[in-house]
């Protein structure tokens, strides 16, 4: 997987005469047909707020990362009904704007949660782990270190919000609200997933330290929707730089939220403009991970 040349980002879709469901903070999806068509704009976030500038080429890599990973998921099914949305004789149009960075996909009933799974003590659960010993709820031993492997996979749900924070909720939250049944079904194939996607990365020389999932429901039955194992959804480290106690250099977005942390922005909107060395080494780090996924 590879982008040549030069390019200009992709911030704003317009397909003419096409309906516009929903604009995400890095996805534009229409419906087409009754289906739906998402593209993978060059838009970046963090701490939820979209950065003016994005970055050239990204969108497409991230539709390449998951596609791919779905065509090797055959743990649950996928919503990709065609990964070619140029196929579609309606979109020929646009073709500028999708080719590489769009695919058609069932329209699902989201389940609205993130469904998370950490193999490493990071980010958000780390801050937790510090004060409480757990991470949403999941009590861990004690004298764990920042980046230590965790005695064994955890799934952690948050709430999904199209705007603002999404916010870190334990397990009984996602029974109440989905039933029993289905609420392990989910937890039980995010961890599946994970533990397939460490394996594959692990024997390439990159660690999984933790990612996000989305599902949905059609006709009754649970698909994997969005995106799939990208350096937007997941924490990716080179197993040569890990050791517990200090967290490596990340092959994913931690690389922008460090960088803006270090600035004197609040994290509020409005996001600042990024220097296009932090852009070029952003694409760089992605650009490793879709190498590594092109070989599984």
């Amino acid at each position: 997987m590879g982008i040549g040349g030069r390019m200009e980002a992709l911030l704003e879709t317009k397909l003419e005469g096409v309906a516009l469901r929903h604009k995400g903070k890095v996805r534009d999806i229409y419906e087409v047909e009754g289906d739906l068509l998402i593209i993978a704009t060059d838009r970046i976030s963090a701490f939820d707020c979209v950065f003016p500038n994005g970055v050239p080429g990204k969108g497409v890599l991230l539709t390449q990362i998951s596609n791919k990973w779905f065509s090797l998921m055959d743990l649950v099914s996928n919503h990709l009904i065609e990964t070619d949305a140029l196929k579609y004789p309606a979109l020929q149009p646009f073709k500028e704007q999708l080719e590489g960075r769009s695919v058609l996909v069932k329209k699902a009933e989201r389940i609205d949660f993130e469904c998370v799974v950490r193999g490493y003590l990071a980010g958000s659960g780390w801050k937790e782990y510090q004060t409480s010993q757990s991470v949403c709820g999941e009590q861990l031993p004690q004298g764990l270190r920042e980046a230590e492997k965790l005695p064994y996979p955890l799934f952690t749900p948050a709430t999904k919000a199209d705007s603002g924070h999404d916010e870190n909720v334990p397990f009984s939250t996602m029974v109440t609200a989905l039933g029993k049944d289905l609420a392990e079904d989910i937890r039980r194939k995010s961890i599946q997933i994970y533990e397939k996607a460490h394996d594959a990365l692990s024997a390439k020389g990159m660690l999984l330290a933790d990612t996000k999932f989305e599902f949905g429901l059609v006709e009754g039955k649970l698909i994997i929707i969005d995106e799939l194992l990208t350096p937007d959804s997941s924490r990716f480290w080179p197993e040569s730089e890990w050791k517990p106690g200090d967290t490596p250099p990340g092959f994913d977005k931690q690389y922008v939220r460090d960088y803006v942390s270090r600035t004197e922005w609040n994290k509020e909107p409005p996001a600042p403009v990024l220097p296009e060395s932090v852009l070029r080494q952003t694409m760089e780090k992605y650009q490793q991970i879709a190498d590594i996924v092109d070989t599984l």
